[in-house]
């Protein structure tokens, strides 16, 4: 196919060209109608260009024609059979490709290490969960993606489990073997979905960790606003083999989706898809030596550890994406939040993640020796002005076996169940009503239907009076919570 077409795009501007005038929505008609504070700020180009897809870029039919040839070039660039866009995100495209295999009250596999956006698919979905726990790094308190036998063992327990919801890399950069994971899950007769947030990259370099379409996976999602080069919202479904039907998989993204996509993600998705297919290989080339020389950089400095393919070499991990830093900070005596904090304040550096024992930055193809020297720079300061940071007391850290929690309820059935709020000290054995993730990376240590414990509750407390954010629950501090009532 010709990758130098870039559909979307070249319907925009032919858009400008003519000078339509439009009489639906967008309101701010292509910004004539927008405050020109806001204009100042955000661009008037952003205006512009923000036309409602049907009405302005397609034909009077509404054909979807600019679409589909758009998605026909991404799917060709990245070796899927089909590849579909979405605008909500990949927290919406994951409900939906969840949804296309499995319905209410039918089971579905799912790593239990996953983002409460797919918890809350559970809920929206009504599926039942068959947990398949993550590989537990007790050094660097870190959960791996599971292993093929860890998947065949829940298979083989939960025969008419309908598929699998793999979350690889994860948020610090590690990786399942998914090629192993999906030939397990085809040798039951049932699709391999995975949640590949992390991974738009993937196909467009070979130093790269294996892209889940070339490892054999039925579905993959992708967010390319996180590792590519579109916009926040950027998300895209990648369908091959015949075990998840397209059709099916159009309807259920119907159902949740919105009907009012927006063009700005649509073009920029076929930009970015241009870009990589045309210059990725030298781009994410030269990303990876950047990457390399931070990290080895960041390993020089006293008090730092980055973490690297050791993971792999200790058969943690099947891969590792070097383009994720993840510096552990312990060894200064203060967590990656507090780390996190000072590097905002002090340098204005604002780093990917963090939590109580680590911080992470992202190294893309956008990066340049600008942005590595500022990184390396503020890694030095910050060993260097680590002492003038308040000790605080230490976040209780639990063993692995703490963190799977008895599963009592359905979570749907938890979360709309008749509740009651309970102080902490009582709530132990009580099943829980809501999901409680502490952020980031958004992982819930509680999902609803679970049995609490007591050594999860020092977790999160004392994560709560450290400062960990934990948005979701219905009491941020974690002096209440929300579980199912007692008749």
């Amino acid at each position: 196919m010709d990758h130098s077409r870039v559909p979307v795009l070249e319907a925009l501007q032919e858009f400008r060209r003519r000078g339509d005038v439009a009489y639906g929505p967008p309101g701010h008609k292509q910004g004539r109608g927008v405050d020109p504070r806001v204009a100042e700020i955000l661009g008037a180009d952003v205006f512009r260009s923000d036309v409602l897809s049907l009405n302005g870029l397609d034909d009077r039919r509404q054909s979807r024609g600019v679409l589909n040839e758009a998605q026909e070039l991404m799917a060709d660039a990245v070796g899927a059979e089909q590849a579909f866009f979405s605008t909500c995100g990949s927290s919406l495209s994951v409900k939906t490709a969840m949804l296309a295999v499995a319905g209410p009250g039918e089971k579905l596999l799912l790593s239990r290490n996953a983002h409460k956006s797919v918890i809350a698919a559970v809920v929206v979905n009504g599926v039942e969960p068959i947990w398949v726990h993550p590989e537990f790094d007790t050094e660097r308190h870190l959960a791996h993606p599971p292993e093929p036998d860890d998947v065949r063992r829940r298979l083989r327990e939960h025969p008419d489990a309908k598929g699998m919801l793999l979350i690889t890399p994860v948020d610090w950069g590690t990786c399942a073997d998914v090629r192993g994971v999906a030939r397990v899950c085809h040798e039951f007769g049932v699709p391999l979905l995975v949640d590949e947030a992390w991974g738009a990259h993937l196909p467009f370099h070979p130093g790269l960790p294996a892209w889940g379409m070339d490892a054999e996976a039925d579905l993959v999602v992708t967010s390319v606003h996180k590792m590519g080069g579109a916009i926040e919202q950027s998300s895209v479904f990648h369908l091959q083999y015949d075990r998840v039907s397209p059709e099916v998989l159009k309807q259920r993204e119907d159902l949740l989706g919105t009907t009012s996509a927006s063009t700005l993600v649509y073009a920029s998705l076929d930009g970015w898809r241009r870009q990589m297919v045309e210059q990725g290989h030298e781009l994410l080339d030269a990303a990876l030596h950047r990457a390399e020389r931070i990290r080895t950089a960041a390993g020089d400095l006293p008090g730092l550890r980055p973490m690297g393919r050791e993971v792999v070499e200790e058969g943690l991990a099947a891969d590792f994406d070097p383009l994720k830093i993840v510096i552990d900070v312990r060894e200064l005596g203060i967590s990656g939040m507090q780390a996190a904090e000072w590097l905002r304040v002090e340098r204005h550096v604002d780093v990917g993640g963090s939590d109580t024992c680590r911080i992470s930055a992202s190294i893309t193809h956008a990066d340049d020796d600008e942005t590595e020297k500022i990184l390396l720079d503020a890694l030095n300061a910050l060993v260097d002005g680590a002492d003038s940071i308040e000790r605080q007391s230490a976040v209780h850290l639990p063993e692995p076996s703490d963190l799977e929690l008895e599963q009592a309820m359905v979570p749907r059935e938890a979360f709309f169940a008749e509740v009651e709020h309970v102080p902490a000290e009582r709530a132990a054995g009580r099943i829980a009503a809501e999901m409680i993730s502490p952020y980031p990376p958004g992982v819930p240590a509680i999902a609803p239907g679970e049995v609490i414990t007591d050594a999860v509750l020092d977790h999160l407390r004392s994560g709560a009076e450290h400062g960990v954010l934990i948005p979701d629950a219905a009491d941020s501090s974690i002096r209440t919570l929300r579980v199912v009532a007692r008749h």
